[in-house]
């Protein structure tokens, strides 16, 4: 079945190259679990006086049999506000690549990829379940 994906851009201009990619990825996705229902895909850049330079935001909204899996893959480098300006600096440098769309694709659509394997786990109850400890009543 052919995976209805629906690509939303923010801030940015559509490509086709970026929307092969999503599709190639989104077929992947397709094939190893070919029972989810939609695929919408946000990718946005950040607003032009960003700091830091371009890091894109990629989210991905996978619609499967009684559930949503929300995958949103934002490299922010807000997450060390309260640090020192070299920290900040040192947190940047630590993610490069999220400056490159298409790797920032590649590892949003990873991360739905090992949600998915969870849930399909889940589904076949290969999860393990812990036994309730049995209640010990005080006198």
């Amino acid at each position: 079945m052919e995976l209805p994906v629906q690509i939303t851009y923010r801030n940015m201009e559509a490509s086709a190259a970026v929307t092969a990619r999503i599709h190639e990825e989104a077929a992947k996705l397709d094939e190893f679990f070919p029972r989810i229902t939609s695929c919408r895909v946000i990718v946005e850049a950040p607003h032009r006086h960003h700091k830091w330079g371009e890091l894109f935001h990629v989210r991905i909204d996978l619609g499967v049999p009684g559930n949503e899996l929300v995958v949103s893959h934002e490299p922010s480098p807000h997450a060390t506000l309260g640090h020192d300006e070299a920290a900040i600096k040192k947190h940047i440098e630590l993610h490069p690549e999220h400056k490159d769309i298409y790797v920032a694709i590649r590892d949003a659509f990873a991360s739905a990829r090992r949600r998915l394997q969870d849930y399909v786990r889940r589904l076949r109850g290969e999860v393990k379940t812990h036994a309730q400890k049995p209640e010990v009543e005080v006198l």
